[in-house]
C-alpha cells in the first residue's frame, strides 16, 4: 500500500502544460503555464497578479493526447511574485465546465 503524508483532501500533481485564462468579467484571454493541479485547486504562472477572491475561467491543455483539455471556473487564493517578474497564481476550483 502506498503511504500518503500530505494533509490535503486531494493529491496535488506537478504538471507543465499550457493554460489560457481570463477574468470572469472580461473577454480578454491570456496564456500561462499550469504548474500543479489537484481535485480542488490549480496553480499557474501568469504575467500579472490577481487579487484573492477574483473569479476566473481557465482552460488547461495537457501535452499528451490521452488526457483531455479541462475548462474550470476558479477563485484566486493567492499570488506569489517569482524571480523572473511573473506571478504564481494559486486558486480553488469552483466548478468544471462540461463539454
Amino acid at each position: 500500500m502506498l503511504e500518503y503524508d500530505e494533509k490535503r483532501n486531494y493529491i496535488r500533481m506537478n504538471v507543465d502544460c499550457e493554460l489560457s485564462y481570463r477574468l470572469a468579467d472580461s473577454a480578454e484571454i491570456k496564456t500561462g503555464n499550469c504548474t500543479s493541479i489537484s481535485g480542488s485547486g490549480v496553480s499557474f504562472i501568469a504575467d500579472a497578479a490577481f487579487e484573492p477572491g477574483k473569479a476566473m475561467e481557465v482552460n488547461i491543455m495537457p501535452k499528451n493526447s490521452v488526457t483531455p483539455p479541462m475548462t474550470a471556473f476558479i477563485e484566486v487564493v493567492r499570488n506569489t511574485l517569482q524571480d523572473d517578474g511573473r506571478f504564481e497564481i494559486a486558486a480553488t476550483i469552483k466548478s468544471i465546465k462540461g463539454t
